[in-house]
């Protein structure tokens, strides 16, 4: 099959879950004998036009001089290339920019859209924007080939508001399984004397919420708070917790092997998203060994079921702060590394992607 992956930043991955999860796919499907393409941002860090035997397709992407809008012109360009090739499938991550160009797509290619989250439900959104959000998520319900869901959750919602049949198939993760204590110097860190949350910085995400925790509870223990800090709602929460010498903001971090040892050598790994589906940073917790205190929600419950504490507010982040110690949850641990291996590894995952390609070029699937 000749197969294009669009709606990403590119690959190899440097910004977050769909990037990673196309990365892992595209050369999946490559050593099945596929030919696969991949676009990118044309300011990508990987200027190749190949990457693991993945065909890569750079185009204009007006993001940094734009901003959000520019999102909207990437997808256009990457769209009306599309219509240059002879795609038998298109993958489309996501809706939120690329929905409202659906009459420009080609016509040959089977549309399968992975429809993420619920995007409009984000408080980062202004009312108009959300507004908006809803109608692209319509746009896309209806005019995909096939809908991908990536939890059961998402699942339900696509079925009783659009009553549209949709495929699960959540995220992967590899189970990690060689910690390498070492890389924790690069960090001034020791191992089990650290917490940790990783999250985009948006409302939604919760960071805000577990700090007021960290700082009720007086705990002199550090936290790190990984991920891009460069955003008003960055300098807003930077700003506010500037006196905490125990809050460390270490910023974006995209080397796999060290996120893995952060979060394996890690005492509480806190887990705020609160918006969306199958969180790519949860199942890598999960698959890392970490012992993960979550947000109260059905999304975060749905993965991790018993095998987590949660919290709904900062005072019970506070207690859990209080009472808590990762040497007491040993089994919480192993039994969400077990699921990994079980239900949300990445061979099954790809593995289940490619059957519903097959499925849906051979016409047998039922979810179109």
């Amino acid at each position: 099959m000749r197969i294009a992956i669009l709606g990403t930043r590119g690959i190899p991955n440097n910004y977050s879950g769909f990037e990673q999860f196309a990365e892992f796919f595209s050369v999946f499907l490559v050593e099945k004998g596929h030919k696969v393409y991949v676009y990118n941002s044309h300011n990508h860090l990987h200027q190749e036009k190949t990457f693991k035997g993945v065909n890569i397709i750079h185009q204009n992407d007006p993001e940094h001089i734009m901003g959000t809008f520019g999102q909207f012109i990437y997808d256009f360009n990457c769209i009306m290339d599309s219509r240059k090739r002879d795609f038998d499938i298109i993958l489309q991550l996501g809706y939120t920019s690329n929905s409202i160009w659906f009459f420009l797509l080609p016509k040959k290619p089977i549309i399968i859209t992975n429809m993420d989250g619920l995007e409009w439900k984000r408080t980062k959104y202004s009312k108009p924007v959300q507004q908006f959000l809803k109608f692209a998520e319509r746009l896309a319900a209806f005019s995909s080939d096939f809908l991908v869901a990536d939890s059961l959750g998402i699942q339900t919602y696509l079925k009783e508001k659009y009553n549209k049949q949709s495929t699960y198939i959540a995220y992967g993760a590899h189970p990690f399984t060689n910690p390498d204590e070492s890389i924790l110097v690069d960090y001034q860190l020791s191992k089990y004397n650290y917490n940790m949350i990783m999250a985009r910085f948006e409302p939604e995400n919760n960071l805000e919420m577990v700090l007021d925790g960290v700082v009720l509870s007086n705990s002199k223990m550090r936290i790190i708070v990984v991920g891009n800090y460069k955003t008003k709602y960055g300098d807003y929460l930077k700003n506010k917790f500037k006196e905490h010498a125990n809050i460390a903001f270490l910023g974006g971090i995209f080397n796999l092997e060290h996120l893995n040892n952060l979060r394996y050598f890690s005492n509480l790994y806190f887990h705020g998203h609160s918006v969306g589906g199958t969180n790519p940073s949860l199942l890598e917790a999960m698959a890392s060994k970490a012992l993960i205190l979550a947000h109260k929600n059905n999304f975060n419950k749905a993965v991790l079921k018993e095998n987590a504490l949660y919290f709904s507010d900062a005072d019970e982040v506070k207690e859990l702060l209080l009472t808590i110690k990762r040497a007491d949850n040993s089994k919480l641990i192993q039994t969400n590394f077990e699921t990994i291996i079980n239900e949300f590894n990445w061979d099954k995952i790809n593995g289940d992607y490619l059957r519903l390609f097959e499925k849906s070029i051979s016409g047998t699937d039922a979810s179109r």
